[in-house]
């Protein structure tokens, strides 16, 4: 990736399920309103469509299971109710990544059981093995897999910058608390920011 002026960076595109951002998904009834009100998928695909443009790598991050839930352990309520429900089953349609969002020939997709993709996974491995050192989060829930998806990197060493308007969580004053904190540990950024600052005229200033 040229310099940009913030590190070799990769995007961390989190959770864009259809479990998730779908109104017909298990979590839709929390998230959906707030993702489509607020344009967070458009918003997060433009800062993908950057970034590949930039040379950098795109990351995804998805839930699935097994048939037979053998790799969930339900200790949240939120576990629980994926389990009751048999949501997140691996091969199904709901599990897929949006369209609207859907990773390209170039993208790589990370499968995880627990609350981030970094846990159980070889997310760092592959980070490292691409010389980044920062990263940048869209995706859902700000609050949860999202600021999880931060602390996580951070204890990695990788350097943070969240898209402000490319998360979305349950209302507005929950995504701007966890914006708060996710400020307190690395940067924010706007899809703007991001997108005029990869722009070859200016990432090669």
């Amino acid at each position: 990736m040229r310099d940009t002026g913030f590190g070799r960076a990769a995007v961390l595109s989190i959770h864009w399920q259809y479990e998730v951002v779908d109104p017909d998904g298990i979590f839709g009834p929390f998230y959906a309103e707030q993702v489509a009100r607020n344009h967070v998928l458009p918003n997060a695909r433009l800062v993908n469509e950057a970034v590949r443009v930039a040379g950098g790598l795109v990351i995804y991050t998805r839930v699935a299971y097994r048939h037979d839930y053998l790799d969930l352990i339900p200790n949240t309520h939120a576990f629980q109710l994926i389990r009751d429900q048999e949501a997140f089953l691996e091969g199904a349609p709901k599990s897929q990544i949006v369209d609207e969002i859907a990773p390209q020939v170039s993208d790589l997709v990370i499968t995880h059981t627990r609350l981030t993709g970094f846990f159980g996974t070889d997310l760092d491995t592959i980070l490292r093995g691409a010389h980044i050192d920062t990263v940048l989060l869209t995706g859902v829930a700000t609050n949860l897999s999202v600021l999880g998806t931060a602390f996580e990197a951070i204890n990695y060493g990788y350097r943070t910058i969240t898209i402000s308007d490319g998360c979305a969580a349950e209302s507005d004053q929950t995504h701007l608390v966890a914006l708060e904190t996710l400020g307190r540990l690395g940067r924010l950024a706007t899809t703007r920011e991001i997108v005029d600052r990869l722009r070859p005229s200016n990432a090669d200033a």
